[in-house]
């Protein structure tokens, strides 16, 4: 990805931007479902 004239990788290429979303993905799946337990 590049950003003007600076390039911009993700830490451990392919695979770690992978992980990255997955792990955004899960979080958000968790923060929501705690969220509803704790204003039920």
């Amino acid at each position: 990805m590049r950003i003007g004239n600076v390039e911009v990788r993700p830490l451990g290429g392919g695979l770690g931007c992978l992980l990255m979303i997955l792990l955004s993905v899960v979080a958000s799946v968790v923060l929501t479902v705690g969220l509803n337990l704790l204003f039920r």
